[in-house]
């Protein structure tokens, strides 16, 4: 009851951005269910990162992002997970014009298992999956830059 009333009397702008993050992590669910290679290209350049600055006006924007979509996976009917949650992310992000970095990492855990891990940066903040990040080792790196959106003439 408690987190309804949060939700209720939370502004109207933080209520979209959840509702927004909800169609996001939805979609991000149903990709990864497509094979990666017809998905990989809609992720940015491979092997490419963006900028590690950021506008200041722009931080507010990311930590609410960041948040919404942390909040929203808790809620969500289907797993959302830490490459369903970088995948909604760095779309709400582009979708306001705002770089970022997609990495995937693995590692083998203690049972000699293979892991895997992925996770988002725009700018200087690492916004979702940061929390067991340095465990995985990169083997993937898709950049959504604007200079990718200028060339196609968006």
């Amino acid at each position: 009851m408690g987190r309804l009333r949060k939700f209720i009397s939370s502004d109207r702008a933080f209520k979209f951005m959840l509702l927004e993050a909800f169609f996001y992590l939805g979609w991000a669910r149903i990709l990864k269910a497509i094979p990666f290679a017809k998905v990989a290209p809609s992720l940015g350049k491979a092997m490419r990162e963006t900028s590690y600055t950021t506008a200041r006006e722009d931080e507010e924007l990311i930590h609410t992002i960041a948040r919404s979509i942390r909040i929203m996976s808790r809620y969500t009917l289907w797993e959302s997970k830490c490459l369903v949650m970088a995948i909604a992310c760095m779309k709400m992000l582009e979708k306001r014009r705002v770089e970022s970095t997609l990495y995937l990492g693995t590692m083998k855990n203690g049972s000699g298992k293979l892991s895997a891990h992925a996770w988002l940066r725009t700018g200087p903040y690492y916004v979702t999956g940061a929390e067991i990040m340095e465990r995985y080792t990169v083997v993937g790196i898709f950049g959504k830059s604007l200079a990718d959106k200028k060339v196609r003439g968006e």
